[in-house]
């Protein structure tokens, strides 16, 4: 009997223990940055402490941007675990974990084991995906259960599927299709469902639509997307038409969010997040239209439809932010890991080769860094934030380096490992290294300063802004004043909640016998010269919080 896969099934597991301390270690060490971090951790703890999982709030208004799949997760890891940054980081961190695992399973099913270990290396390394996987953002979750709904379909219809296993995946398919939809909203069936339509347009494969188990599988969507949805309907009218008309339709058809962006926003994007694998992501498109062995249907090409018009639609979108083209990755790291069992070592010496001048070029740039301190943040954080880049580039240049003497001497396997070991790590260096920066980008120093000062039932006001990371440290909402933003809807609905201008805090605040409040300098210096009795208790380059005498 021989004892190769034995060694061979411990070195995965290692592998697999290493991947999981370096992924999940982290979590905890940086402070809540604003503003995605601060908002995706109130609302599910606001969630937790009211016990209304219908109705999500932030800071105590209604808030329904996104559907509360990803508030669940996290309101129900405060119960377990309490509010900690690491349980408001998990859902994103174990989704993004677990997505590197389905892209194991899926390759390996589809192109052989080779294909899916090479597939989870690129996915585990790549520079986006590290990043967003230990951000407190919606986008991780959307992204895993997209890779679910898109799995379930590639293993479902590849040639040789037995009909009961092709049953069993499309019905996988259609119950991640909705969870992606309670994740983020209609994104989650309208880019896999354009990605089929076009798919089938250029093959002309109508057959294929009577594989996809309609009658049940639309029956299992609904029963799991639509409960929530009628709910929270039911109890709040107003939700319909600003969820599905105002956050969908003009969302990606107006410039009213602020976030226009050129259609090439997506392409230096793209390029840096799939660092260190950039000239790799090139030759798998390249070579994603190849038939390979289908006779029925082709999952390389369905793979690269995938991928092409989900990048399409948000570069065509009026709304656009980095993390959005993440569910591309995924079928990247697929395309990739299939390619990449078909190199040779010289080969992938000369695609890992620019890497080099890469590194070199990032080690290079590090130390100016500094260049970017202002006010708000300055000089010394950015200073400190240095030393966590130049670890990074070190490390980036020294694995290339090493990889490239793999490639060169053929050991393909061991190089692509050190390559992702290295993406990985200095992934973690740049994410890990921003709590450098912490003190300007989150209230959690100034909320240290407050806390002493906090009295149950005493109002605490926030005045021409919103800190969306100083709830969740304090435990407490706050009174708006002179500022909706993002909380326009509930302020509307509700706006008892709030104080509509800087005279109306001002009466408030003379009335008050005891009251808090968080402001701009430049507010506070503007109250001082009008003589509005207060104490300053702490300060940020941001902000100061003040008392009444």
């Amino acid at each position: 009997m021989s004892l190769a896969p034995t060694f061979k099934n411990r070195g995965l597991l290692l592998l697999l223990l290493c991947l999981a301390v370096v992924w999940f270690g982290n979590l905890q060490y940086r402070k809540l940055v604003r503003p995605d971090e601060g908002r995706y951790a109130e609302i599910p703890r606001e969630m937790a402490v009211t016990g209304n999982w219908i109705t999500p709030r932030l800071d105590g208004l209604k808030y329904f941007e996104k559907p509360p799949l990803q508030y669940w997760a996290t309101a129900a890891a405060y119960r377990v675990f309490g509010q900690h940054q690491w349980s408001a980081r998990l859902w994103g961190g174990l989704t993004g974990f677990l997505g590197i695992l389905l892209i194991y399973f899926t390759g390996r099913k589809l192109f052989g084991p080779d294909a899916g270990f090479y597939a989870a290396l690129v996915l585990g390394s790549s520079l986006l995906y590290v990043l967003i996987g230990h951000i407190n953002t919606l986008d991780m979750g959307v992204t895993f259960f997209m890779s679910l709904s898109l799995a379930g379909f590639l293993l479902a219809q590849r040639d040789g599927a037995h009909p009961r296993e092709t049953a069993r995946w499309m019905y996988t398919a259609w119950a991640a299709t909705a969870l992606a939809v309670l994740s983020k909203g209609l994104i989650g069936i309208v880019l896999p469902g354009a990605a089929l339509v076009i798919y089938t347009l250029i093959h002309r494969d109508w057959a294929l639509w009577k594989r996809l188990r309609l009658g049940g599988g639309l029956l299992l969507f609904f029963a799991i997307a639509a409960p929530w949805f009628v709910a929270v309907s039911l109890r709040n009218p107003d939700f319909f038409h600003f969820f599905f008309v105002y956050q969908h339709f003009d969302r990606f058809l107006t410039k009213d969010l602020h976030r226009y962006h050129p259609w090439w926003y997506f392409v230096p994007i793209l390029v840096t997040g799939v660092l260190p694998w950039l000239v790799q992501t090139a030759d798998g498109l390249l070579h994603g239209w190849e038939k390979g062995n289908g006779r029925r249907f082709y999952p390389k090409r369905f793979l690269l439809v995938w991928a092409v018009s989900i990048y399409v639609f948000f570069s065509i979108s009026d709304s656009k932010l980095p993390s959005y083209i993440l569910p591309i990755f995924p079928a990247f790291a697929l395309l990739m890991g299939e390619r990449l069992t078909r190199v040779s070592g010289k080969t992938l010496f000369w695609q890992t080769a620019p890497m080099a001048l890469l590194a070199a070029a990032a080690l290079a740039l590090s130390p100016f860094v500094i260049r970017l301190a202002s006010p708000e943040v300055p000089l010394p954080l950015y200073e400190k934030y240095r030393v966590w880049l130049i670890i990074a580039a070190v490390l980036w240049l020294s694995g290339v380096l090493t990889t490239l003497a793999l490639s060169y001497r053929g050991k393909i396997k061991p190089a692509l490992i050190v390559l992702a070991a290295t993406g990985l790590v200095c992934g973690q260096l740049v994410i890990t290294g921003h709590d450098s920066l912490s003190p300007a980008s989150s209230s959690y120093a100034i909320a240290q300063q407050v806390k002493p000062y906090l009295k149950p039932g005493a109002p605490f006001y926030s005045v021409g802004m919103y800190p969306q990371t100083l709830p969740f440290y304090i435990k407490r909402t706050v009174t708006l004043v002179a500022y909706r933003g993002e909380l326009a809807f509930g302020v509307k609905h509700e706006p008892h909640k709030w104080l509509p201008t800087a005279l109306d805090f001002e009466t408030a605040w003379r009335r008050a016998p005891y009251a808090l409040a968080i402001m701009q300098p430049n507010t506070y210096k503007q109250f001082k010269q009008e003589g509005l009795p207060m104490i300053k208790i702490a300060q940020d380059t941001r902000r100061i919080v003040v008392k009444t005498p």
